[in-house]
């Protein structure tokens, strides 16, 4: 499945995309459902009554679980970008096997909830996640600017990726809808402040390097 080794303390590009580039996520529950699996399950504790779990979340947002999920988490989620058709993570391996195991929960998850929603069966996702190790700092501020920029092309956007509520982006550079759900800090480490993150967004060509073309092939 791998052609790197996932070692605690690197950070990882990670995505996947749905079966024959379909679109997987049709709708705001949707949506919300993988941004629920995303955030809560950085951690190996086991909810009871999910679905309770959910609703409550769609409602809230923040949940009384998140301290427990943040005290015990097992990867650090620092960017992400869900799309129609694909999704896009800026993981770090916290514990020894944490994003395999991060990454087996969701899409297992979301794959039955999926197929459950459209009375339907089989593979939802591509394949295994795909995941390219981040060597370096300038790479990794690549990586995070790559993954806000994806709904540019947007067209009822019109470039406004800022307005885009399936990403990590607003939240580094504005108000944190997560807290401490979501790990920005060794982003925002290597500029000024906020805004001069979000010119290195704006401008940069965020494009990828060969290996993540070759991997990450979306």
């Amino acid at each position: 499945m791998r052609l790197i080794r996932i070692a605690p303390g690197e950070y990882y590009h990670v995505c996947n995309r749905g079966l024959g580039k379909q679109v997987i996520f049709h709708e705001n529950r949707d949506y919300l459902r993988f941004l629920f699996l995303i955030l809560y399950f950085q951690s190996t504790e086991v909810f009871q009554n999910i679905g309770r779990l959910i609703e409550d979340f769609v409602q809230h947002r923040v949940l009384n679980i998140a301290q427990d999920v943040i005290q015990k988490r097992t990867v650090e989620l620092v960017a992400f970008c869900i799309m129609p058709n694909h999704f896009h993570l800026l993981l770090k391996e916290v514990e020894e096997g944490g994003i395999s195991a991060y990454m087996q929960r969701i899409l297992n998850a979301y794959g039955k909830y999926y197929n459950t929603k459209h009375e339907r069966s089989g593979h939802v996702f591509q394949g295994p996640y795909r995941a390219v190790h981040i060597e370096s700092d300038v790479q990794l501020m690549h990586a995070s600017a790559y993954i806000h920029r994806n709904p540019v092309e947007i067209i009822k956007l019109k470039g406004r990726y800022e307005q885009y509520l399936w990403s990590s982006y607003d939240d580094i550079v504005g108000d944190n809808r997560w807290g401490d759900l979501i790990q920005p800090d060794i982003l925002l480490g290597e500029f000024k402040d906020k805004a001069q993150y979000q010119e290195f967004v704006r401008t940069s060509p965020a494009k990828l390097y060969k290996e993540e073309i070759k991997l990450l092939n979306v």
